[in-house]
């Protein structure tokens, strides 16, 4: 009776984890998804100390100290981290995940070994996959947490051989597997090097990625902690774990399809391709010619006189923190009857749906916001367009130039708008290293200036015209 009303609650656990990923789907719902998740894993978490508790397997103590301690940690970092570190924050979370699976495997494989106990080859195998998909996702969640907060470079960390080092390490993964799941050899030995080379291979595998494909990178590894989550559940025989883990797993990849195809890239091509990389020879070092700028009183003159609007952000206004001043240039715009809208790029910030987060913290109407292919029929028609901090995913090279490494990179049209104005510190080029032409377009206009502090200096002129 008690396990049929475990697995129950498992049940009804695992289908609000289902409508979390739904609702999350969508920036309007993306909220109440988030409230479903966490209630889906607090009543999943319930269900499964009280199934320990009654089957003796562990005390109190211990079930109150990881409650104390996880939702200490938990608290804490929700307050304390900016939403430009989110990605960072993003990354350590799925190596969290990674480290949990690995330290869940690991413990019972030495359990086992230390009982005596001979595991099944399908115990064995999933025991493994554990491991390895765990071990990975730790170390490279790790690395990519440190290019983004700028521990080691973003740039592509290359050396001869790189590839062929990780074929050789994937090969005696798999040969150290092998020699486990059938007892050859000694096991426990062969399961201690094991963790080591797939701890090895996750920072291997992670290095020569570029910062350019840290949003493709995070997801993939988002799906590595559903996936080492899932054989955690086979592991303990815990179906929630197991629905839960493949849950994140499928989305994950499946995002990792869409950040792929908005930057026109293969998943082959971002793993192994070391995009970002300056090679001598092919950087583009030419100067940017008849650049136009301007200021704030000739930018409030230009919106006082246009119909229609629309915002570009970039990562720019994340490290600006520049959303609520956006909203209130936007909100200015509205009164005096001009229509708004915002361009959201798929790839724009640091990490999948950066700029839709930002932009809800400034309580910007979810309606406004449109992706690529419902905007860029728009911006042919629409009188300005601000772009702030927005780089590569706005160079007209993508569509124009078959030598540029972003060329057949899907962008935001925003070259075919009336009136252009950047809203930037400086011409420096964004992840991809490249010059940007749209900087020289006869309609774009530069405004050199922090975005929150340029658009603020905006808000004030239009105010008094």
């Amino acid at each position: 009776m008690i396990d049929t009303i475990i697995n129950s609650v498992y049940l009804f656990a695992a289908v609000l984890f289902i409508f979390a990923i739904k609702g999350l789907t969508h920036v309007k719902t993306a909220r109440r998804g988030n409230f479903l998740s966490a209630l889906a894993m607090f009543i999943a978490i319930v269900a499964t100390v009280v199934k320990m508790q009654i089957s003796g397997q562990i005390g109190w103590g211990f079930i109150i100290a990881g409650f104390v301690i996880g939702g200490a940690m938990g608290a804490i970092v929700s307050q304390k981290v900016k939403m430009t570190a989110m990605p960072q924050m993003v990354a350590i979370f799925n190596g969290m995940g990674g480290g949990a699976s690995v330290a869940v495997a690991a413990s019972y494989f030495l359990r086992t070994n230390e009982l005596g106990v001979v595991l099944g080859v399908s115990d064995s195998i999933t025991t493994i996959i554990g491991v390895i998909i765990g071990a990975v996702t730790l170390t490279g969640s790790f690395i990519a947490f440190s290019k983004l907060q700028g521990i080691i470079k973003g740039k592509p960390i290359l050396f001869p051989g790189n590839n062929i080092l990780n074929i050789v390490l994937f090969l005696v993964v798999l040969v150290l597997s092998v020699l486990i799941v059938f007892g050859i050899g000694d096991s426990l030995l062969l399961f201690f090097i094991l963790v080591c080379v797939a701890l090895l291979l996750g920072i291997l595998l992670v290095t020569p990625i570029g910062g350019a494909d840290m949003p493709v990178v995070i997801s993939l590894l988002n799906s590595y902690s559903g996936l080492a989550a899932a054989a955690a559940g086979f592991i303990l025989k815990n179906s929630v774990l197991v629905i839960s883990g493949a849950l994140v797993g499928a989305s994950g990849i499946i995002l990792t399809r869409i950040m792929c195809k908005a930057m026109n890239r293969s998943l082959t091509n971002v793993l192994f391709g070391g995009f970002g990389q300056k090679e001598e020879g092919k950087k583009d070092t030419s100067e940017y010619e008849n650049v136009k700028s301007c200021e704030a009183d000739e930018a409030a003159i230009i919106l006082d006189n246009a119909d229609s609007v629309i915002f570009v952000p970039g990562y720019g206004l994340a490290v600006a923190q520049a959303q609520h001043a956006v909203k209130e240039l936007a909100d200015l715009l509205k009164k005096k009857g001009k229509k708004v809208a915002y361009a959201i790029h798929p790839v724009a910030g640091r990490m999948p749906g950066h700029m839709n987060v930002l932009l809800a913290e400034a309580n910007v109407p979810y309606e406004h916001l449109h992706d690529l292919d419902s905007i860029n029929p728009e911006f042919k028609n629409t009188d300005v367009v601000i772009i702030i901090g927005a780089n590569d995913v706005v160079n007209p090279a993508a569509t124009k130039e078959k030598s540029s490494p972003i060329y057949g990179m899907p962008i935001l049209n925003t070259h075919e708008a009336r009136t252009v104005i950047v809203i930037k510190r400086s011409l420096s080029a964004g992840f991809a290293g490249i010059k940007n032409k749209l900087f020289e377009h006869t309609n774009t206009l530069m405004f050199f200036e922090d975005g929150k502090a340029a658009v603020k200096k905006i808000v004030q002129e239009f105010k008094e015209l």
